[in-house]
């Protein structure tokens, strides 16, 4: 397949697990185009289980890890198959899917640090007929970076503008900043929470999945004192390169410190977003202060009450969703993956160094081959 007219397909389950997006991805000299896009949810029963084990609330024995890993894996194929559907794509349109995985546990540090994702790849080849790139953060970590973030080379190649400082804001479970500066440097890191404990506080006392617009928030009042607790966090203090997780920033962190009990859950809802904005704010002071724009994507983009907070720390910097320049908020991430796929079959690294903290360029993820299977075969399974 002449690799110009090629299709890729990105998936991601971000760290809020609230649902897999999918991308069509075509490439013009190289640069991706959207073409089509899925947002496919999880069961509400398996959500809670991946939450609960990313969040080390819960162990599993080898046995059910296996199961969860496969499990996983048939819902990242039906996502697939779904968009071939909605889009009209035959399978063998389809160069290569590029599967992020959920993430279960992210470690970049200590004696052997490591990352974790599930949803077993060769479910997703055997049952789409698609070849699959999976596991892209270990190869980083192996030459000692952090294997995060990794979407800031392809920030580079869609935002950055010559002589101009930027910074792209990515507003998922985790909030991270691409650092684009007039110079043509690139870097980039996890600031801290963003969507998912803001997600987390929302479900456990609204039963709703995600704060609608931030106004759970809005009707609650920041409480300073546990504020400055929550931003007395050491990870807030390390100097990048730095990535984190739902295993450092959940509910059992957030219980731990005593301003909680005394609080209405709006409060709490109200300082966890004011946690968000402040540590995002800070992070670009620090390390992008001649910044004349920040683009955001991801979730929190649709956070009014976010967005709003998040202008007024960052003035007078513009603050904007990347829709202003025609790339679509929700689904960057998961045109990333399908990016990253084709650097690997390309032969082509995909960490960016200077971002990651990795010793060199490195060519990101395994490939899992497809076999020849009949198309009938391509079905959804019973697992949605």
């Amino acid at each position: 397949m002449d690799d110009a007219s090629a299709l890729y397909l990105g998936l991601i389950s971000g760290t809020s697990a609230d649902s897999i997006d999918a991308a069509l991805v075509s490439f013009s000299r190289g640069v991706p185009q959207l073409q089509a896009a899925h947002t496919h949810p999880w069961p509400p029963a398996l959500r809670e289980r991946m939450l609960t084990l990313a969040q080390g609330e819960a162990a599993l024995d080898l046995d059910a890890f296996g199961r969860l890993d496969v499990e996983i894996g048939h819902h990242f194929a039906d996502a697939v198959l779904q968009l071939l559907v909605q889009s009209g794509t035959p399978a063998h349109a389809i160069r290569a899917v590029g599967s992020h995985g959920q993430t279960i546990r992210h470690r970049p540090t200590g004696e052997y640090p490591f990352t974790l994702q599930l949803g077993d790849p060769s479910i997703i080849a055997e049952r789409c007929g698609i070849d699959v790139v999976a596991d892209f953060r270990r190869a980083d970590m192996a030459a000692g970076g952090q294997g995060a973030p990794l979407l800031p080379a392809l920030h580079a190649m869609l935002l950055a503008r010559p002589g101009h400082a930027r910074v792209v804001l990515n507003l998922g479970g985790i909030a991270n900043i691409t650092v684009l500066g007039a110079d043509g440097g690139v870097h980039g890191f996890d600031t801290g929470p963003a969507n998912g404990l803001l997600d987390a506080w929302c479900l456990r006392h609204r039963g709703e999945a995600f704060d609608r617009d931030g106004t759970f928030a809005a009707s609650g009042r920041v409480d300073p004192a546990l504020l400055d607790a929550l931003l007395a966090d050491n990870y807030f203090a390390l100097p990048p390169p730095k990535s984190t997780g739902r295993e450092h920033f959940h509910l059992a962190w957030l219980a731990m410190h005593p301003q909680l009990a005394s609080l209405s859950p709006a409060d709490v809802q109200a300082t966890l977003l004011e946690l968000t904005a402040r540590s995002v704010a800070i992070a670009i002071e620090q390390q992008a202060p001649s910044a004349e724009e920040i683009m955001v994507c991801g979730g929190g983009v649709h956070n009014g009450a976010l967005m709003q907070r998040l202008g007024e720390l960052l003035a007078p910097r513009n603050l904007c969703s990347t829709a202003r320049y025609n790339i679509d908020p929700d689904f960057l991430e998961a045109t990333a993956f399908a990016w990253l796929a084709r650097q690997r079959l390309l032969g082509l690294p995909g960490n960016l160094p200077a971002v990651t903290g990795a010793r060199g360029p490195r060519l990101l993820g395994a490939i899992y081959s497809a076999p020849a299977i009949e198309p009938s075969t391509r079905t959804l399974s019973g697992a949605s």
